[in-house]
């Protein structure tokens, strides 16, 4: 394989995807295109040039008959591709990166990216099953946890606050899995970064899938920073964890507070996020102290009767008869208990 760099003008005709139709994988030499993905590529490089900020597309796949193009070996890996007009590179891996750039140079954004090139791997491969085989061989990549891709965000929003209340917040310091998707008890975890950053979301929001790119970081990570340490200091249920060093707590002292608590769970932070979001005050970053205080004064275990039949299930045949629940949490059965904690507030 070589690598070749394409200028943006000259990607949509040199470059031609072939992805599979209807219900025959071998009608292409890749998957059906995914409705959607191309235009989320396009607004994320229109987002980033709006920005005046860095961006970078992955590198595309594509492969050719070496029949039809001709290689001159300069030496040291160097060589000259010799690629006649007329010729088709076909796309192997890429072709929503190919699309989203092809409609991006004919809109009237194209100036944007017209002075761009593009780098391409080249498979010199001409036989059609061999790039099927190619394909699938690229496609067995690991998808990234969301967590880590948290982690791994830029420094705003949503992810700059969750990233600040990691650090600030006692409950959350030394307690946060920040590269997988589920916190292991053995290594003393009880959140993940998606677990918070839902919470936060939904802090300022009433929404866990929200960016909050208009808000300040700074501002929103000291408010609900201090709110939260307030509540968590003030809750019964989680005092102790709170206050206490991560090296003094054990694996059982872990263990039992994520399965006798909710805020042990990501639904517990996500309706206690609804619930703080009901004490914001809106325009300015302070969350009313004194209701803070009545959220910390509800019973938040899994025995709470205020919970039950919402969130938590009794299973009818459970596996294991210490644990005779399921919880669950999807949208509906949180927001019957947020209605159901905002009624014991009086808050309705």
């Amino acid at each position: 394989m070589i690598q070749i760099n394409v200028p943006a003008d000259d990607l949509p005709t040199l470059l031609q995807a072939k992805p599979s139709t209807d219900n025959n994988p071998d009608s292409g030499k890749n998957r059906p295109e995914v409705k959607g993905h191309t235009d989320e590529i396009k607004h994320y490089i229109l987002n980033r040039i709006g920005k005046d900020k860095p961006w970078i597309v992955g590198t595309l796949t594509a492969n050719v008959d070496p029949e039809k193009i001709e290689l001159i070996e300069l030496g040291r890996g160097i060589c000259l591709v010799i690629i006649p007009r007329g010729v088709k590179l076909d796309v192997t891996d890429g072709q929503h990166r190919k699309r989203a750039i092809h409609e991006l140079i004919e809109s009237p954004h194209g100036e944007s990216i017209a002075d761009n090139d593009f780098p391409i791997t080249l498979v010199i491969e001409g036989d059609f099953r061999q790039c099927q085989t190619d394909f699938r061989d690229m496609a067995q990549t690991k998808a990234l946890d969301k967590s880590l891709l948290l982690s791994f965000g830029e420094f705003e929003g949503t992810v700059g606050i969750t990233k600040n209340l990691i650090e600030q917040v006692s409950m959350f310091e030394d307690k946060t899995e920040r590269i997988k998707n589920s916190p292991s008890t053995k290594k003393k975890l009880i959140y993940t970064t998606n677990y918070i950053a839902k919470s936060v979301s939904c802090a300022f929001v009433n929404d866990p899938n929200s960016d909050l790119k208009n808000h300040d970081v700074a501002q929103a990570s000291e408010a609900l920073a201090s709110c939260l340490n307030q509540f968590f200091s003030e809750c019964s249920q989680t005092q102790d964890i709170c206050e206490t060093n991560v090296d003094d707590l054990t694996v059982e002292d872990i263990a039992t507070f994520k399965e006798d608590c909710i805020l042990g769970r990501s639904v517990g932070l996500e309706i206690l996020g609804r619930l703080l979001y009901l004490t914001l005050n809106r325009g300015i970053y302070t969350f009313d102290d004194e209701k803070v205080l009545q959220l910390a004064q509800l019973n938040w275990s899994t025995a709470s009767e205020l919970w039950q039949g919402n969130i938590i299930k009794k299973d009818p045949n459970p596996k294991n008869p210490s644990k005779p629940y399921k919880i669950s949490a999807s949208a509906s059965p949180i927001r019957i208990a947020v209605n159901a904690a905002k009624t014991k507030l009086g808050w309705m």
